[in-house]
């Protein structure tokens, strides 16, 4: 078959490419955002995202392989070594760049196939490799919805979806303010536990096979007042060292997993 080829580091597009990989303000204007490497394209594309463009360079990527990753309509080019150098994030992925349009990520967007739902909310969240992280521990534990409050980061960032490793497509996924997020959690009667050091009960003492929303917020700050204020109760992991706190998604997948070991890891 033959493909369009590009082989210049100045070509428009791989121009174009670069600036929606660099900078959030382009992805959401264009709300189009960049995939790298087969399995995150795989992810996404079984998450139904739509694919409008795939790059890939032949070393790495054959014709077979993108068959079995994108549907044939789909635009396929073809870069050179210089380009894909140019493009790619991480040199060892596997030769595939790809455009994809962004999904809304309303609440309203966020549909539960159960009367408990168990929800992590991470607020404020700025750093990618956490976000990363909590996408990973959350698709682990195959939970009902990550819900980010008061971002920092756009959720599209290169960093988090290469720190995800794809579990930015396998999660149901809300964005929003505090206040809105906790009008939603009440209007759909569920709980709120807050990770917090203030009021706290043990968090294995707390019943989470009701529906339930975990809380966390940064290693820096914690959560703030207003989550404190509407929490169904504050919850705490006992340390036993001499910090009294740990990385944000040790602690969520501590949380989560007490709440799916108390469901029976359904």
């Amino acid at each position: 078959m033959h493909y369009k080829e590009i082989t210049s580091t100045q070509n428009q597009l791989v121009k174009q490419i670069l600036v929606l990989k660099e900078k959030s303000r382009e992805r959401k204007k264009a709300g189009r955002f960049i995939i790298e490497g087969q399995r995150e394209l795989m992810l996404a594309s079984k998450a139904n995202y739509q694919i409008q463009l795939v790059l890939f360079y032949p070393e790495l990527a054959s014709e077979s392989d993108l068959d079995e990753l994108i549907a044939s309509e789909i635009e396929r080019v073809l870069i050179s070594k210089e380009v894909f150098q140019k493009l790619a994030h991480r040199h060892t992925t596997e030769g595939i760049i790809a455009i994809a349009e962004t999904k809304d990520h309303h609440l309203s967007t966020l549909i539960f196939q159960k009367k408990n739902p168990l929800i992590l909310i991470a607020e404020a969240p700025e750093k990618p490799g956490n976000i990363g992280a909590l996408l990973r521990t959350a698709d682990a534990a195959n939970i009902d919805a990550v819900i980010i409050a008061n971002p920092k980061s756009d959720l599209y960032n290169p960093n988090i979806i290469r720190s995800s490793v794809g579990c930015i497509f396998t999660n149901q996924i809300a964005i929003s303010e505090t206040s809105e997020i906790i009008t939603f959690l009440k209007a759909n009667n569920i709980a709120i536990y807050c990770a917090a050091l203030q009021a706290s009960v043990d968090y294995h003492s707390q019943d989470f096979t009701i529906a339930t929303a975990i809380v966390v917020g940064t290693e820096a700050t914690g959560l703030s007042n207003e989550w404190l204020k509407h929490a169904t109760q504050n919850i705490i992991i006992p340390m036993q060292g001499a910090i009294d706190s740990m990385n944000v998604s040790v602690a969520a997948g501590i949380l989560i997993f007490e709440a799916k070991r108390q469901r029976n890891f359904e």
